[in-house]
């Protein structure tokens, strides 16, 4: 029996879906078919707006896997949304509605929602059990507060 082992990345975009796929699959949202990107740890969740422009949810992850040491760094990941025109503009101006943004600030800044230690946080793990909560956490933020914000239906103060 031959036994092929996961990267660390392929691990991340396992978990990733079982945790917030379903979520966010019914929000409209596809994960892109990016395997170069997502082998460098880049996973892009993408849904058209009716505007013209897609909106992005992108994870970042950053893995490691410290052999030598039992207490390794943990590997952490960060979301962040943005939005993008389908179409080339017509000129070289960026279109008006593209924004871009850390989830994390823009819940603890931008909305004053102080449920991560800072604005520039990157939600760390060490094992399973702990990426699904991170997960977990960070999807309840981006259903709550990062998908109205990218379709333009919720914005701050």
């Amino acid at each position: 029996m031959s036994h092929v082992s996961q990267t660390p990345q392929q691990h991340f975009g396992l978990v990733l879906q079982t945790v917030v796929g379903q979520a966010f699959r019914a929000a409209g949202y596809s994960l892109d078919d990016r395997p170069a990107q997502q082998r460098a740890g880049l996973f892009r969740y993408t849904r058209p707006l009716e505007d013209g422009h897609d909106a992005i949810i992108e994870f970042q992850v950053l893995t490691y896997t410290d052999t030598e040491h039992s207490s390794g760094m943990p590997s952490r990941f960060r979301v962040t949304l943005m939005t993008t025109e389908r179409r080339k503009p017509a000129s070289s101006e960026a279109p008006a509605r593209a924004k871009r943004r850390d989830l994390s600030a823009l819940v603890v800044t931008d909305f004053g929602v102080p449920i991560l230690p800072s604005a520039e946080y990157w939600w760390s793990y060490r094992d399973v059990s702990e990426l699904g909560r991170a997960l977990a956490e960070a999807g309840h933020l981006i259903v709550g507060y990062g998908m109205p914000w990218l379709e333009g239906k919720l914005t701050p103060p």
